[in-house]
């Protein structure tokens, strides 16, 4: 059985865990101001906080409920638009939208309202603007400046928020019902029951709920979103032990993994949105083994290693580049699952860049991704590790490249040669982001902005210009 909070009311259900959170939140529980748009996760008119115990207190998240199942619940505290609701009056993030005049058709409010409260509750975060919260909201009839002016009011009045007290300050200022109050001790009560572990494995479903809701929904799936022996991210002898159910944001809040990559905050930034990254993690990127995913590329040019467990407790390790074999095919056995990530922490001489062009800027897939690491000793490249997607059938790895670089002086004329392989080592083909031709300049130019990037004073500009 399936146990949660959903608003004030605790819900215990047998539905299946594979359906979808908003069709339980709309059809079974009939509260409609959670709405159903893209059912990819790229709107946010089905957002809802997602509230998880830790230490006695309860920090909030924004997800895209469309492509999360029902069974990641278990435990947590659901809040949809309905739970923000005030007895007699417009909450403050309500009244901030209607006097900026900030909503239109209204279909994307409610989304627009709970990710700006769940910014009000927490608004630490490395990425801490209201701008940020809503990076996963879309409205379609281009309210964006209204929506702008109304989470600036709410910035400036958290700024004289009690921080020592803060849902009784949030409560007393009308940000959220005093219900709150309640949640850990009513979460503290809930009997937790371990969920099926039959069917297809699920961590937070960004890719697999966009693609087979559906049949998901009729199921059983085996959730492993909430297993912990997958989770964190730990530093020991100066490696890095990632667990493969580690999401994004999770990353980008370790001050450890931050400090160690810099430029962390704008290469993480530009992938996907709040919702997405709160969900999305490392492992299921990995399997969803797309030819463009961030993260993959990411973590490729880090020189990775996977550890792959299978269900009898036997694990093996493998090289991350080693792992995509084809199209959507790669190194995991029936009974397999991906463990952990490992790699190197970087060196005083060591660099890294990430570099990566779509349509939008924001909330949106690659036209190509790369990312790049190299050391320096000497003035000679002691080590590189090269790494670019959309230009081949998996994340690709750039072996000769990378090669050809080891032993050389960082100079114009050494990049525009390793160009030069670079261009041979891919295979780019024409598609919906972009023709074979587009897709291999801007391999070309994406190549040269890590070297623009990290030794500005080393490439001459205009000769990679030309």
């Amino acid at each position: 059985m399936i146990q949660f909070i959903l608003n004030s009311k605790i819900i215990k259900t047998d539905e299946n865990s594979g359906i979808t959170l908003s069709d339980f939140i709309r059809e079974h529980q009939h509260l409609k101001g959670t709405k159903i748009g893209c059912r990819e996760g790229d709107c946010g008119a089905c957002t809802v906080l997602i509230g998880t115990l830790n230490n006695g207190t309860v920090s909030y998240q924004n997800i895209t409920s469309c492509i999360s199942p029902l069974g990641n619940a278990n435990g947590k505290h659901v809040v949809t638009v309905e739970g923000i609701n005030l007895p007699k009056k417009l909450n403050t993030v309500q009244e901030a939208m209607a006097t900026n005049f900030a909503t239109q058709c209204g279909f994307c409010t409610p989304g627009f309202v709970v990710s700006m409260t769940g910014f009000a509750l927490d608004n630490t975060k490395i990425l801490n603007s209201c701008n940020d919260a809503i990076s996963g909201n879309i409205c379609r009839c281009t309210g964006y400046k209204s929506i702008e002016k109304a989470g600036f009011e709410i910035e400036e009045k958290l700024k004289t928020q009690d921080k020592n007290h803060q849902i009784e300050w949030l409560i007393k200022e009308g940000f959220i019902p005093d219900y709150f109050e309640t949640i850990p001790d009513k979460l503290k009560g809930l009997i937790i029951e371990k969920l099926n572990s039959d069917g297809q494995i699920v961590a937070n479903g960004t890719d697999l709920y966009v693609r087979n809701a559906a049949k998901l929904s009729e199921e059983k799936v085996h959730l492993i979103a909430n297993d912990t022996s997958l989770k964190g991210i730990y530093l020991k002898n100066n490696v890095f032990t990632i667990g493969a159910n580690t999401t994004v944001t999770e990353l980008l809040e370790n001050e450890d993994f931050r400090n160690n990559i810099t430029g962390l905050k704008s290469f993480l930034k530009i992938i996907s949105s709040e919702p997405i990254r709160n969900m999305g993690t490392l492992g299921g990127n990995f399997v969803n083994a797309s030819p463009i995913g961030d993260m993959s590329i990411f973590f490729l040019a880090l020189n990775a290693t996977l550890l792959i467990q299978h269900k009898n407790g036997k694990e093996r390790s493998i090289p991350f580049q080693e792992f995509h074999k084809d199209y959507k095919k790669y190194d995991l056995q029936k009974d397999e699952i991906l463990k952990s990530i490992s790699f190197s922490k970087l060196k005083n001489n060591s660099f890294f860049n990430f570099e990566k062009v779509s349509k939008r800027t924001h909330l949106d897939i690659a036209s190509v991704n790369t990312a790049f690491s190299i050391s320096v000793k000497e003035n000679l490249i002691s080590a590189v590790h090269f790494s670019i997607g959309g230009v081949a059938a998996i994340p690709k790895y750039v072996h000769k490249t990378a090669a050809f670089l080891i032993g050389k002086t960082i100079n114009s004329e050494t990049i525009l040669q390793a160009e030069e392989i670079l261009q041979s080592e891919i295979s780019p083909i024409s598609d919906v982001r972009g023709t074979a031709t587009y897709k291999r300049m801007l391999a070309k130019q994406l190549f040269f902005a890590h070297f623009i990037t990290l030794f500005p004073n080393q490439v001459a500009l205009k000769k990679l210009i030309h």
